[in-house]
């Protein structure tokens, strides 16, 4: 009976073991808010169709790529297409997306003035230095009538792309997780939703200017040519386009994080 009772245990223990053994660990880098917490929600469903979702937490938009592109880490979650292409095409690098997630719509912020037409001649504004973000923050300025464009579709721009600036606006370029520390500094602030929401500010009720729901700048799960069709990676895909993290996005960004699916 004891022998029984050994075999039955030891064949037990063996197979929980290949059950652990079978899940497949999945490394994927996301910026804290809200990418981080959109990955720790689906981690239990993830868990239980035998992948181990483990989460890097970066601050920085270059490492998330280039980690992945070097085979570090499996994906990444924290960009938008025109940022992706215009990485790929600056680094030689060759990453995919895998689906969209969400929308992040971008705005403008000041402690020094109430609304844009407070602005005075001369004011600085502080935009993201990276290519695709500082274009989408001139567009967002154009499209507020504060200045115009050689290119007015110009998803690149900078401020040397500038045709019109009837204030004589001055322009701070910093790297996008720098520009929320710089918001006592300047007298605009144009700032990347994530990390608008770090600093504790809420798009829907403190941006002077804003992009709409139908902003093409959706943040997608990007990976690899060789993995990014991957069972594994799929799971992932599924899960951040699930119901429960529309519901999640809905309930707790209150319209600063729009789902794009």
């Amino acid at each position: 009976m004891k022998k029984t009772l050994l075999t039955t245990a030891l064949a037990a223990a063996l197979s929980f073991s290949g059950l652990a053994a079978a899940a497949e660990k999945l490394v994927v880098a996301a910026t804290p808010v809200p990418h981080a917490e959109i990955l720790e929600l689906i981690k239990p469903t993830l868990a239980k169709e035998g992948v181990d979702l483990q989460i890097k937490v970066f601050t920085d938009y270059v490492q998330p790529n280039v980690q992945v592109d070097q085979k570090r880490l499996d994906a990444n979650y924290f960009q938008t297409l025109p940022y992706l292409q215009n990485f790929n095409e600056g680094k030689g690098t060759h990453l995919e997306t895998v689906v969209g997630v969400h929308v992040e719509p971008f705005g403008g912020y000041s402690k020094k003035v109430k609304a844009l037409s407070e602005l005075k001649e001369g004011a600085t504004v502080a935009i993201p230095n990276e290519g695709s973000n500082s274009g989408r923050a001139l567009l967002l300025l154009q499209k507020a009538g504060l200045i115009t464009l050689k290119d007015p579709k110009n998803a690149l721009a900078t401020p040397k792309d500038i045709a019109e600036n009837p204030k004589k606006l001055k322009f701070r370029e910093l790297e996008s997780a720098m520009l929320p520390r710089v918001l006592d500094q300047v007298d605009l602030d144009m700032i990347n939703t994530n990390y608008a929401l770090e600093a504790g500010l809420n798009p829907a009720k403190d941006a002077l200017v804003i992009e709409g729901a139908d902003s093409p700048y959706v943040n997608f799960l990007v990976a690899r040519p060789d993995n990014k069709d991957s069972e594994a990676i799929q799971k992932l895909a599924k899960a951040l386009t699930s119901p429960e993290v529309k519901a999640f996005i809905a309930k707790k960004y209150q319209g600063a994080v729009l789902p794009a699916f």
